[in-house]
């Protein structure tokens, strides 16, 4: 005969389950509920599920206030989003990405906005100062970057979309940016490109340095011409980059190869070619970087290397957890590899 489960309670109107209220449903103490909620292995594995059915059951979720107040922890990670737009789809990713590695830990995830022009090192000082978070998660580094200095100097965990040049050690995940540029290199001048253009970042970035260090090593050893571009740079608006492109396509040192590290400069580029009657695959030939499927959707044939920026998300936010854990180290730090994958070349 089967034994049907005892109703449970509702609570009256307004009134939110507390831990107090899985103890009178379970019958057992409120410090036992406490310590099922969390996990611990001294209480039995049946005790902790029936104690965790109960909690989802009833909407269960714990006061962050008090928490705060009992462990002086806020149970907070927050991602400081750069608004930079050159990848489409980057913010969402890395949120999404994120927010898969705090899926079944108690910890929130807050995003809070990188405004441009502003200072970077502003939100980092405001969310510590107000102890908003426990940890930080933030991109687009620089080499000497004074908000990995502040942090380290605090013992404050962070986990970084990019890597410093300082000499102690912090939690990063990176891409090789290196490897795409000397790989992008390569795939041009086997399609007989000669003058390869690249749009660089800003130089005050750490990946500018990565970038620009693969595609020289390439030029040089493969004996090409390099052009990069004055006045224009991977977070110039696309109106500027196009216009820019298609003033270039009209004179006679015009590039024949570019090297687009997102796909915003790249369909920038593009039209502005198109706009002085040059087309991809005839007059120039382009890499890019890209995240998204959207590209494809675009021109199917365009050569693009992979980078996953929700992996990435999910890596930073699973070395973030670690660096909670243990503020001063070890830390962890991972490298993206890209995801090479061109389609054979014709045979002429």
């Amino acid at each position: 005969m089967k034994l049907e489960k005892p109703p449970i309670p509702s609570l009256p109107a307004g009134q939110r389950p507390t831990q107090k209220t899985i103890a009178e449903i379970t019958g057992l103490a409120v410090t036992t509920v406490s310590r099922a909620l969390k996990g611990d292995e001294k209480i039995a594995l049946s005790t902790r599920k029936r104690v965790g059915d109960i909690a989802k059951e009833i909407g269960y979720v714990p006061d962050r206030a008090a928490q705060r107040l009992r462990t002086g922890k806020t149970k907070v990670v927050s991602l400081i989003l750069d608004p930079h737009n050159e990848i489409l789809g980057f913010g969402t990713s890395l949120i999404t990405g994120v927010a898969h590695a705090l899926a079944g830990t108690d910890f929130h995830l807050n995003v809070t906005p990188q405004f441009l022009g502003g200072d970077p090192i502003d939100p980092v000082n405001y969310i510590v100062r107000n102890k908003l978070a426990d940890g930080i998660i933030f991109s687009r580094t620089r080499p000497f970057d004074e908000r990995v200095r502040m942090l380290r100097e605090l013992s404050f965990p962070f986990s970084t979309h990019g890597r410093t040049e300082f000499g102690y050690q912090h939690s990063y995940v990176d891409y090789d940016n290196e490897k795409f540029a000397f790989e992008s290199v390569l795939r041009l001048m086997q399609k007989g490109r000669r003058r390869i253009c690249i749009i660089l970042p800003p130089n005050i970035f750490s990946f500018h340095q990565h970038l620009n260090y693969g595609y020289m090593r390439a030029i040089r050893q493969e004996g090409l011409e390099c052009y990069i571009p004055e006045g224009i740079n991977l977070d110039s608006d696309m109106h500027e980059i196009n216009e820019w492109a298609r003033n270039i396509a009209a004179s006679d040192n015009a590039p024949d190869g570019f090297i687009c590290p997102g796909e915003t400069s790249f369909l920038a580029i593009a039209s502005g070619y198109r706009q002085a009657g040059k087309e991809r695959g005839i007059a120039f030939d382009a890499v890019v970087k890209s995240s998204s499927q959207t590209l494809h959707q675009i021109d199917p044939n365009i050569d693009n290397i992979d980078e996953n920026i929700q992996e990435a998300g999910m890596l930073l936010g699973m070395n973030l957890l670690k660096t909670m854990e243990k503020p001063d180290g070890p830390f962890e730090q991972t490298i993206q590899d890209p995801n090479i994958a061109f389609s054979e070349l014709a045979v002429l």
